[in-house]
């Protein structure tokens, strides 16, 4: 039998299952492997991993890397689609929200969602890409307005600097190394902006998609998929997960990690469904911890953690990969950049992955099928009492 006929052949054993394994589609922007992990269009993301995220952007949508002419411009468009025409509008709904009972995702959902009512232009490559010029000023307004930060003006958007030095311009925190926050922060956006076409938060965004609902409140639905603690949210877990270890003594991780699993409690920022060896994002981080905070509290936690936990989790011989995974460390690089509150943590994976949902849900309504779009999904239930021996 080929692979494509095993991948036809389904079974009972395929209900029920949440999809897993199940092929719906295609995808154009990214792909995982073993051995490699993500691959931007073809590009393992250890080659990309300390590139601009303009440039990620450019290569998600154009589907090669840019030259340096294509990046200068490629800027300067972002720069041009970047201002919040009724911005005052948009920060009248922020600061309306419960800041006390939301979550941040909450927030976010709710302020892509207003941006969509403000700024739609019912064309989903323009909106996608104006959406993701907008992220960095949208995020910063959050952080302010839910914090109540107001002991000085929120500067106005400096649309000449890059994306995510916007974002800081926005957040404007004191006693904090800029320059180092920028390049954690880009970095993170880089590993984070899309991981296939099959994950929920993507998966989601694309299927309210395809009933046509314009591309903000598709992507407001991604953002609600990626918000919970199974998908997105790990971050904030594994980070919180780390706290709790409270030291960097081998012995005492060690003891940490076990009693975790014998409490029949995860253990965070290790394994992934794909990969069988550590994931490259996880490396890539742990290499910049390594030179801009080597002695940090956390990081010295996750150093040991990083050799502790796949010793103890390879003694379970079903768990296939124990491995340190893209959490594990960023939870950890954000604190140490001065964003200490684990809550907002998974507002930066949002921010990141709305480039790579962008650009697939652009293929998916005006390039799949000779650009006729992909059909509204409409997966089959089977009623429970059938026998079902039609696919058996």
């Amino acid at each position: 039998m080929s692979d494509e006929e095993s991948l036809l052949d389904l079974t009972t054993s395929h209900l029920n299952t949440g999809l897993r394994g199940v092929p719906v589609g295609t995808c154009r922007t990214s792909f995982v492997t073993p051995t490699e992990g993500v691959h931007y269009c073809g590009y393992p993301i250890s080659e990309l991993a300390m590139m601009s995220p303009e440039d990620i952007v450019y290569l998600l949508f154009h589907k090669e890397l840019p030259n340096l002419e294509q990046s200068v411009e490629f800027r300067k468009e972002l720069q041009s689609r970047g201002g919040i025409h009724k911005e005052e509008e948009l920060e009248e709904v922020l600061a309306a929200l419960p800041w006390e009972l939301g979550h941040p995702m909450e927030w976010l959902s709710i302020g892509i969602q207003t941006l969509g009512m403000l700024e739609c232009v019912n064309d989903w490559k323009e909106d996608a890409l104006n959406l993701v010029a907008k992220m960095p000023r949208l995020m910063g307004l959050i952080f302010r307005y839910r914090e109540g930060n107001f002991s000085k003006p929120i500067p106005s958007d400096d649309l000449t600097l890059p994306l995510v030095g916007r974002f800081t311009n926005t957040l404007d925190l004191e006693n904090v190394d800029k320059a180092v926050m920028n390049r954690v922060l880009s970095t993170y956006l880089v590993l984070h902006m899309d991981h296939g076409g099959g994950n929920l938060s993507t998966f989601a965004g694309k299927a309210v998609a395809s009933g046509h609902a314009n591309l903000y409140t598709s992507m407001a639905g991604a953002m609600n998929a990626l918000s919970g603690p199974l998908h997105g949210r790990a971050n904030q877990s594994c980070f919180e997960f780390v706290q709790r270890i409270g030291t960097s003594d081998p012995a005492e991780v060690e003891r940490f990690v076990r009693g975790e699993l014998e409490a029949k409690r995860p253990i965070y920022g290790f394994g992934h469904a794909v990969l069988r060896t550590e994931d490259p994002r996880a490396a890539a981080q742990f290499a910049l911890g390594e030179e801009i905070c080597p002695d940090d509290e956390y990081f010295r936690i996750i150093r040991v953690l990083r050799e502790v936990a796949p010793m103890v989790l390879s003694e379970n011989p079903k768990i296939r990969n124990p491995n340190a995974n893209v959490d594990i460390a960023s939870g950890t690089l954000l604190n140490h950049i001065g964003l200490q509150d684990p809550e907002y943590y998974t507002t930066f994976f949002g921010w990141a992955r709305v480039a790579g949902i962008g650009a697939q849900i652009v293929d998916e309504r005006t390039v799949m099928r000779n650009g006729k779009g992909i059909p509204i999904y409409r997966p089959k239930y089977i009623a429970e009492e059938q026998t079902l021996r039609h696919i058996d």
